[in-house]
């Protein structure tokens, strides 16, 4: 089961241009319900359908809570104590999320399989603030996320946007605690692959690394630089406590960050530390030189340059009539 967006309407799984987006094993399918309750409701017969003398990796991407903030009435009614409507739906979309979680936790103590499974959780982005990125939806007001100290929302490289919280849990395995060192998301593939001992010979060179000794044994992290993104037009990378934020476009604007001092990006001490931002610049170019160019950019490009200029009506332009 899977969509192509993750704000389509929760109800009708349609995006916001009336299109349906809801497929299973490939295939355009009509199933009526509120979508998260559904990936829940999925997970659950996958587990309880599993041959136990195989492995199981299930992943379940719920999209709560991402716009239009929708959820069930009951769910609603249960956080009707909050006053704000967008922050109600918000809070609401996570209760679903909540008891699906419970419900798939439930389904592996019942098969007998909770012991043996390894349970991580991690959201994709921070929070949105901005309504341009809150993709199609049509949202009014201010936007119920809240990204705490640290710097701007979802759709920028500030850690707002980019740092999260993450969840592991084995039990007998994995202690309670915390652990606070870097890790970027590529690292989970190599993680997972190794806990499994499974062979990654076939494998183009991954970006990531194996985190289990942080996450499973208490060590320092291995990782030392986080690329957080590179474009033509702007590109982030962080090198131990240094960060820095390079805007390309005129008028360019070089950011430099300490993020041990200073984790709400407030402070740019890109003139007083020079050598650091040209270190962490000829990182940004040495990467960049590897990569190939977006193609979105290209597609943008020839768009512009191969297209009829299309005006609105002149009457419209300047409001004849009025």
């Amino acid at each position: 089961m899977a969509l192509l967006l993750g704000e389509i309407d929760h109800f009708t799984h349609k995006s916001a241009n009336g299109n349906a987006d809801w497929y299973r094993n490939n295939e355009a399918i009509e199933e009526e319900g509120f979508d998260n309750i559904l990936f829940a409701t999925e997970a659950v017969r996958v587990i309880n359908e599993h041959d136990q003398s195989k492995p199981l990796f299930l992943y379940l991407a719920f999209t709560s809570p991402h716009t239009p903030f929708q959820a069930p009435k009951e769910y609603l009614e249960r956080n009707s104590h909050i006053a704000d409507e967008s922050r109600r739906g918000y809070a609401a979309m996570i209760s679903v999320m909540d008891d699906g979680i419970g419900r798939v936790v439930e389904a592996l103590e019942t098969r007998g399989m909770r012991e043996n499974t390894l349970i991580l959780f991690h959201s994709d982005n921070g929070g949105v603030v901005d309504a341009f990125f809150a993709g199609e939806s049509d949202v009014k007001g201010k936007l119920p996320a809240d990204n705490g100290p640290y710097r701007q929302d979802k759709g920028t490289t500030y850690e707002g946007g980019t740092r999260v919280a993450g969840l592991i849990n084995w039990p007998g395995t994995i202690e309670p605690g915390s652990a606070n060192g870097m890790m970027h998301v590529v690292d989970m593939y190599p993680t997972l692959a190794a806990l499994a001992d499974a062979e990654l010979g076939k494998n183009k060179p991954l970006d990531g690394m194996d985190m289990w000794p942080m996450l499973g044994e208490g060590k320092p992290s291995p990782r030392t630089e986080i690329v957080y993104n590179i474009e033509p037009m702007t590109a982030a990378v962080r090198q131990g406590d240094w960060k820095l934020v390079w805007k390309t476009t005129l008028p360019p604007k070089v950011e430099l960050f300490d993020l041990s001092k200073d984790r709400s990006e407030t402070t740019n001490l890109a003139d007083q530390n020079p050598e650091m931002v040209k270190k962490l610049q000829a990182r940004v170019i040495e990467l960049a030189s590897q990569m190939s160019p977006p193609l979105i950019m290209q597609d943008a490009v020839r768009l512009l340059l191969h297209s009829d200029t299309v005006l609105p009506d002149v009457a419209e332009m300047f409001n004849v009539g009025d």
